[in-house]
């Protein structure tokens, strides 16, 4: 991965102790004044790809949270969250759990800790062009 940054890093730290979802929303904690407890509860139920069924990313669906209780771009966050997976998409391969992981395929396109990675990126940069 050639670009990272502090709280990508930091939530590819915390990757290895939570889910994606729950590692990206706690990348966050500083800017969005939520317990501990309350952001684990907020990403838990999206380990493996929302409930466990492989579908979209945990990593994304974080990104969803924290975009949706961070925007104040004055666009609407499905706007800016499509440019976000559309970007990911282009980055990791896909943007399913499933498919991430080469279930059915055998080939991995993206390992768990690169995902939350490019999600808080991702995640940075439409937040940053609209702050």
């Amino acid at each position: 991965m050639e670009q990272t940054s502090a709280r990508a890093e930091k939530a590819a730290e915390l990757k290895h102790s939570m889910n994606c979802a729950q590692a990206v929303l706690m990348a966050y904690q500083d800017k969005l004044g939520k317990s501990e407890e309350e952001l684990l509860a907020l990403g838990d139920a999206f380990g493996l790809g929302m409930g466990g069924m492989e579908a979209t990313c945990g990593a994304l669906t974080g990104a969803a949270i924290v975009l949706g209780l961070l925007n104040k771009s004055g666009q609407p966050s499905k706007m800016l969250m499509n440019g976000i997976l559309h970007d990911f998409q282009k980055q990791a391969g896909a943007t399913r759990c499933r498919d991430l992981k080469g279930i059915g395929t055998g080939k991995v396109l993206c390992a768990c800790d690169d995902c939350v990675r490019l999600a808080v990126l991702n995640l940075d940069k439409a937040l940053s062009v609209h702050e």
